[in-house]
């Protein structure tokens, strides 16, 4: 398996977080054409998910594909490591298992109670079985931050400012992993800032991440009615110097590698904005 060190020299600064797409192999060939070293997922619940992937490894000859993430309440810890242990067989080096706890009502919609998420993720580390890659934890709160540290090769942070970046490199210490991901939307003025509002308003109705907020001083007025200008501007920065700008604040933070997620119209990825970002982050690759 792969060292958390040799991994940290391979991914280097930036990677592409995303949903998957029609054609996960065509994109993939454009990441790392880019210069850009890592594609993440969400969503991958289930052996078919994970299947639905795989073209983006076998497409590209470099690219790290990192699971972001993986829910803990949808696969059995062994068949999770098996699953694992394959993609490492055949793409040596280039798959990182992100885990995460998810959020109440995408459990509760597998007919699951979403009950002491910190003690079922213990737990579920405890039934897996070794995976042959590095794992690392969708971790917010200084728990889960302190469980990725001792129990995994780091943490792969969700929507939250590069203040809480700090904060995870000073719980994690030196030596793990910290994979924040940061959305940005690269159109400029009130275009720009709708497309990012379209995008965080999801997340801003989901305690994980509305708590997290308040720990770094948002308030209930940055969070209500879609999030002030303050909170969108520090989490899902718009125009292309603010959002080189907030990717560059997460780095001088701490993070190892930034995975960021290009923000269009009705907050969806923009797959397009791909040799943009490349373009303007030229000078932090």
């Amino acid at each position: 398996m792969i060292t958390t060190e040799e991994l940290r020299r391979q991914l280097g600064p930036l990677g592409i977080w995303m949903w998957r797409g029609d054609d996960p192999g065509s994109y993939a060939r454009e990441i790392e054409a880019a210069g850009f070293t890592s594609v993440w997922y969400p969503g991958v619940n289930s052996p078919a998910d994970l299947a639905a992937l795989e073209p983006a490894l076998a497409a590209t000859q470099r690219l790290v594909l990192g699971t972001g993430i993986a829910s803990v309440w949808t696969w059995p810890a062994a068949d999770l490591a098996a699953a694992a242990r394959r993609l490492e067989d055949q793409y040596p080096g280039r798959f990182v298992l992100g885990l995460g706890v998810s959020h109440a009502p995408a459990v509760e919609a597998t007919g699951q109670a979403y009950v002491r998420p910190y003690t079922y993720m213990t737990r579920f580390l405890d039934e897996l079985p070794d995976p042959g890659v590095p794992v690392v934890l969708a971790a917010l709160g200084p728990k889960m931050l302190e469980l990725s540290r001792t129990r995994t090769a780091g943490a792969h942070p969700y929507f939250a400012p590069p203040e809480h970046t700090a904060f995870s490199r000073q719980v994690l210490g030196a030596a793990p992993l910290l994979v924040p991901e940061i959305a940005v939307a690269l159109a400029d003025g009130a275009e720009g800032m709708r497309h990012s509002r379209d995008y965080a308003k999801f997340y801003l109705r989901l305690p994980n991440y509305t708590e997290n907020l308040r720990r770094f001083g948002y308030t209930d007025a940055d969070i209500d009615d879609g999030g002030s200008d303050r909170l969108i501007d520090d989490v899902v920065p718009h125009g292309r110097e603010a959002a080189t700008a907030g990717i560059a604040a997460h780095l001088a933070a701490g993070a190892d590698h930034v995975v960021v997620q290009l923000l269009g119209e009705r907050g969806r990825f923009a797959a397009d904005d791909l040799a943009a970002l490349a373009e303007l982050t030229a000078g932090l690759q």
